[in-house]
């Protein structure tokens, strides 16, 4: 066990998905105190190692649930040295096929709560800056912010908001000691991935799902798609005192896949 977070207090949405559980789980082992908030305790990866971290009920898109989750937090700290805005839907549609309903829902839960929740955390940020150590904010853009898969049209949106927000973000507060930072993942194994497999975007064309994650491994230089793991990795180090000299950067974490001149299409 490590202690790279000693002492300090954050908080992930999406606690109990798929890359923010492993955050949750990496953050703890790290020595934080964390706060897991999501919809529901059991989240979109139940089972072993679903709970860890302390529960905390929020609907990103809610403004009301955002101030009372930072009220929790102050009443508990009076700080928050880290927030990882994790929390994320993907639609699997063409413009053209994407409903308005489902057009704002996902910009509600992927940019709106990434507003939300770090709008309401700075004061508690600029408290823990205040401390002699700087704050950090973490964003989920994707790769799909740069470039795009076929049918993920208002995902793909969505993910080139976060990527300008995380930018304005770190502009402008930085100079209050909190840093703003957005990790893009590519191909991560969590249930969003498995959803695209089976969805209607997949563009399975006959092939069985076995057949369709060897050529999505395939298509990476490195010949696998990555793990929750790895990008509570880069969340890690990106929280920690190491990083605190890096503000305001996309941090791909791809395998390497958007490197090449071309991609094969899935």
């Amino acid at each position: 066990m490590t202690n790279g977070l000693a002492g300090k207090v954050a908080l992930v949405t999406g606690g109990r998905g798929g890359c923010g559980r492993a955050v949750v789980a990496r953050f703890l082992r790290e020595g934080a105190q964390v706060y897991a908030a999501d919809l529901d305790a059991g989240g979109s990866c139940p089972g072993p190692g679903a709970g860890g971290g302390m529960f905390l009920r929020l609907d990103v898109t809610s403004e009301d649930e955002a101030m009372a989750a930072m009220d929790r937090v102050a009443a508990a700290h009076g700080r928050l040295d880290i927030l990882v805005n994790a929390a994320g839907i993907e639609i699997e549609q063409t413009i053209e096929e994407t409903s308005l309903e489902d057009w704002n829902r996902c910009f509600a839960v992927n940019v709106t709560g990434t507003f939300l929740t770090s709008k309401h955390a700075l004061p508690l940020m600029r408290a823990a800056a205040r401390e002699g150590t700087t704050a950090s904010i973490i964003n989920f853009g994707s790769y799909d912010g740069f470039i795009a898969d076929p049918g993920l049209a208002a995902y793909c949106a969505t993910k080139g908001a976060v990527h300008a927000l995380t930018r304005a973000m770190a502009c402008d507060h930085g100079p209050n000691g909190i840093r703003v930072n957005a990790i893009c993942p590519g191909y991560i194994d969590t249930p969003m991935l498995q959803g695209f497999f089976t969805g209607a975007g997949s563009g399975a064309g006959g092939r069985t799902i076995d057949q369709l994650q060897q050529a999505v491994r395939d298509v990476h230089p490195m010949r696998r798609y990555g793990t929750p793991e790895d990008v509570a990795g880069l969340a890690t180090w990106l929280a920690s005192d190491e990083a605190r000299y890096a503000s305001g950067q996309l941090w791909v974490l791809d395998g390497g896949l958007s490197a090449q001149v071309q991609q094969m299409r899935l």
